[in-house]
């Protein structure tokens, strides 16, 4: 089978590259991404090497260079990792926004179209629901509610998704909405648990908590990239699928519990102790679950996830210990970008 893997470049992306290498010795695996930053190719640096694995330079925005690659590598199947994810601050921000998530998608669909791909499968996010401010979980049929334009943005690309699946004949498409990814591999200078953790290790004040009332459900990046599988393989026709695992925390608390394995807990948050956040985050009233999702059908596919949410963390901040050179120079790449 031949995979072309859009945004692959990118941490979630890039997992997913390595996962399905591993498992599936007679695939091949397009990866086609824009570098937007060059720290990308840092995360690429073991997979150059592998004659499985062949990289693509282009903007999935490109209609000419996605449709040739298409038709060149003589692509199976597309899975769109492919995502601008900052805040949107600016006007350019959202414009970005916009072309990239949506637009974008719409190209890669069309691209399907013309050269008869069989599979397509958009990767979202549980952002699209909004957020919960009491019990239970989101589901598919769940209203979506996003409460910022990069959530808007991927709700309205899963519905041009899930609409091409409908006109589009042969083309079969899913839409799988995922909790917080984290995991080895991963530095971004927005990510909480990467920052955490290396702000840990050098002693500076960690990020900000966002006052404890925000609650998300981490999944590890392997168990993604497992859940991508099967959806890639066995999901139904035009169906959504959601990927949570039940690891929901506060960001205090996987504060406190990275600082507790660094050995680290004197390390201070922005103006109080981790032990005093973590005080003022039980006594707050009201909790914001943010990814919070039932993954019932999923599991109907056979999937569990592998990684509890203490296996993970201990499992990534050993990997931030051994792998000093290499987070580092992606921390050097992104400074000097930064800069100019």
């Amino acid at each position: 089978m031949r995979l072309m893997v859009t945004g692959g470049a990118g941490f979630v992306g890039s997992n997913f590259i390595r996962y399905m290498l591993d498992r599936y010795p007679d695939y091949t695996i397009v990866n086609y991404d824009q570098l937007t930053c060059v720290d990308k190719l840092i995360h690429l640096s073991d997979l150059f090497s592998h004659d499985r694995h062949k990289f693509v330079q282009g903007d999935i925005c490109d209609s000419a260079l996605v449709c040739e690659t298409i038709k060149w590598f003589g692509i199976d199947a597309v899975i769109n990792f492919a995502a601008e994810t900052n805040a949107a601050s600016t006007a350019e921000d959202t414009e970005l926004l916009a072309r990239t998530n949506v637009f974008g998608t719409q190209v890669l669909l069309d691209a399907c179209r013309m050269q008869q791909v069989k599979r397509f499968v958009q990767i979202s996010t549980g952002e699209v629901y909004g957020s919960l401010d009491g019990p239970g979980y989101f589901t598919e049929a769940s209203k979506l509610a996003p409460t910022n334009l990069y959530a808007s943005s991927k709700a309205e690309a899963d519905l041009l998704v899930l609409a091409a699946g409908d006109i589009t004949h042969g083309l079969h498409v899913n839409v799988a909405r995922s909790a917080c990814c984290y995991g080895p591999f991963h530095y971004q200078e927005h990510s909480f648990i990467p920052r955490l953790i290396t702000s840990a290790i050098y002693n500076e004040s960690l990020p900000d908590t966002r006052d404890g009332r925000h609650a998300h459900d981490w999944l590890h990046v392997m168990d993604h990239a497992s859940a991508i599988d099967l959806v890639l393989h066995d999901g139904k026709a035009g169906e959504v699928y959601n990927i949570g695992s039940y690891n929901e925390r506060r960001q205090s608390d996987v504060a406190e519990l990275i600082l507790g394995l660094l050995e680290k807990p004197a390390v201070r948050l922005p103006n109080k102790t981790s032990v005093e956040a973590t005080q003022q985050i039980h006594q707050t009233q009201q909790t914001y679950r943010i990814n919070t999702m039932d993954p019932s059908k999923l599991a109907a596919l056979g999937w569990r996830p592998k990684y509890t949410f203490e296996l993970g963390i201990v499992e990534t901040v050993a990997w931030f210990e051994h792998n000093h050179a290499q987070w580092q120079q992606l921390m050097e790449v992104r400074s000097k970008e930064l800069k100019v």
